[in-house]
């Protein structure tokens, strides 16, 4: 592998900014740095803000101690923006723990004052090589959006083209986001994608699915809690925000979420601060939120079900997750995707679909959007003895509507039932044992097939009266 062209070599030479009030400090590194760069220099903030906006500098040399404003403040600042260059912060010695902070906060690295002539330029060098791996990474994930490639989801129709080149820009920008779109359209690769792309990537990413918790456990899911907050409580348990501190937490069906518990939510995103369950003391969390929901937010405002504070902060920037219905010419590329990696998967590698299969397909209705489709395509191939799925092997999936012969029969006398409460509890009977009796009655896979949580499935079997048989 040939080593990235050094700084040294550039025909044009990479632009240095030196932020420093002190102009001993600013004169000793331009003059070590002058020979190789085009240095500019900045003795307060807002003159580099004004700087950076003019001449868009390769790399920063940011002193944190500045007078009016934080050298680590407007990191921050330039790390929340959607391109922004390498910085190096600048340190008076014994400040390493700050140093520290600023390399959490998007640094490159950091020099303690006073630091040698030799060590400024070799840090500035792997600073400017690291940017250059940098930027070729960002042409590399930019042709593949264009291409019609977002980490794991593939769509190469304008629709969906264009919503990869939105999510790979706002990926770079500290922003919080709001993904909508129905079950199975993948929303949750979306989310891993932009974090995995953004400032925050190498930090962790932290999934909480607000519809998959009974509501008492949501809040402790969220904020953790204290030893002996309540019976069970053994032990001190960090919450998803804690652990998702320095990344990304996903709430996944946030319009699923308590009125009590979007309150608590708003509060923590308002003040950067949670507090466990039975504890007093709060815990500061540096956290990007994305959100997610498949419902009609604006409309539950109306109804009164979501907090319309809430939304608004959740809702900086909106990425609307189209339904496979609505890019229909994208199911042959998916189709031929899944085939080839689930044909892997049961030892099938040869598996392809015919040209008719494939035509049913795309006039398919897929309620269940992508997931559906995977699955559906999973089930042929595991059941179809022929190497080449025809339309018959697809003829008994719900997920194509109007095909006969649908493998699920679902009791429709629930229709009959004027009350909606017990026409709905019917309806939950019917479904909930079907999908028990597919699992053999374990309640374990069962949930986790359904999208629910262990003991949500438990509390509703209770609730609904069935009792589980193992087959």
């Amino acid at each position: 592998m040939n080593r990235p062209e050094s700084p040294l070599q550039k025909p044009e030479s990479p632009t240095l900014l030196i932020v420093d009030d002190d102009q001993t400090a600013r004169y000793g590194m331009r003059r070590a740095l002058e020979q190789s760069y085009r240095v500019l220099e900045a003795e307060r903030i807002s003159a580099a803000r004004a700087i950076v906006t003019g001449e868009n500098p390769d790399l920063l040399l940011l002193d944190i101690e500045m007078p009016e404003e934080s050298g680590l403040d407007y990191l921050r600042e330039l790390k929340g923006q959607a391109r922004s260059p390498v910085v190096i912060m600048i340190t008076a010695y014994g400040s390493e723990k700050i140093a520290v902070e600023a390399m959490k906060s998007g640094a490159y690295h950091y020099l303690a004052k006073p630091f040698e002539i030799e060590e400024l330029r070799l840090v500035v060098e792997r600073a400017l090589e690291h940017s250059l791996l940098t930027e070729e990474n960002v042409r590399l994930k930019r042709r593949l959006v264009s291409e019609g490639e977002f980490g794991a989801m593939i769509g190469s129709s304008k629709v969906m083209r264009e919503l990869f080149d939105l999510a790979d820009r706002v990926a770079q920008a500290e922003v919080t986001l709001l993904i909508q779109g129905e079950s199975g359209t993948g929303k949750e690769l979306l989310a891993t994608e932009v974090h995995r792309r953004s400032n925050r990537g190498r930090g962790p990413f932290v999934a909480l699915n607000c519809a998959a918790l009974p509501e008492h456990l949501i809040e402790s899911e969220l904020f953790g809690y204290e030893k002996g907050a309540f019976t069970g409580a053994t032990s001190m348990k960090r919450g998803k925000f804690e652990l998702a501190h320095g990344g990304t937490l996903f709430l996944d069906e946030v319009g699923d979420m308590s009125l009590a518990t979007q309150a608590k939510l708003l509060r923590v995103l308002e003040t950067r601060r949670v507090e466990r369950l039975g504890g007093t003391a709060s815990v500061e969390v540096d956290v990007r939120i994305v959100s997610a929901t498949n419902k009609d937010l604006a409309a539950a405002i109306a109804q009164q079900t979501f907090r319309e504070d809430l939304y608004y902060r959740l809702r900086v920037v909106l990425l609307r997750l189209p339904a496979l219905r609505e890019h229909r010419e994208d199911i042959p590329l998916l189709a031929g995707q899944f085939s080839q990696m689930l044909g892997e998967k049961h030892g099938r590698p040869s598996i392809s679909v015919s040209r008719e299969a494939m035509e049913l397909l795309r006039a398919g209705e897929w309620r269940g959007n992508v997931r559906e489709l995977k699955n559906v395509l999973e089930s042929a191939i595991v059941m179809s003895r022929r190497d080449t799925l025809g339309p018959e092997d697809f003829s008994g999936d719900l997920g194509l509507e109007g095909s006969p012969g649908k493998g699920l029969s679902v009791d429709m006398g629930c229709l009959a039932i004027d009350d909606y409460r017990e026409a709905r509890r019917q309806f939950e009977i019917t479904y909930i044992k079907g999908k028990l009796h597919e699992h053999g009655g374990n309640v374990t896979r069962t949930a986790a097939a359904i999208g629910l949580h262990r003991q949500s499935l438990q509390e509703k079997l209770r609730e609904l009266g069935i009792q589980v048989e193992r087959e």
